[in-house]
């Protein structure tokens, strides 16, 4: 984890950036000893939106799993349902 002043944005914004974007991660700004912004690459950003909205969905899945709400097909009906289709449609051809 990187702490810096607030100042360090101010007068080394080039540095600060740069670390940001080479390394992914972020640098936390203090404001007289204390917390107050996290700034990130814009690509390191979007990762991380990925991964939560990636998490969210996982979550949804299995809640809806445990309620009952989601099932699944097992792979070997799907594939046999899916070629019946095609030899349906192979006759239809015919």
């Amino acid at each position: 984890m990187v702490i810096k002043p607030s100042a360090e944005i101010r007068n080394n914004y080039r540095k600060v950036a740069d670390f940001c974007i080479e390394t992914g991660e972020p640098v936390y700004l203090t404001n007289n000893g204390e917390g107050e912004l996290v700034i990130m690459s814009i690509q390191a950003w979007e990762e991380q939106r990925q991964r939560i909205r990636i998490e969210q969905a996982l979550t949804r899945i299995e809640s809806d799993e445990e309620s009952g709400a989601l099932k699944f097909t097992p792979a070997q009906d799907v594939i046999q349902e899916l070629r019946g289709i095609v030899q349906k449609s192979a006759v239809e051809r015919a």
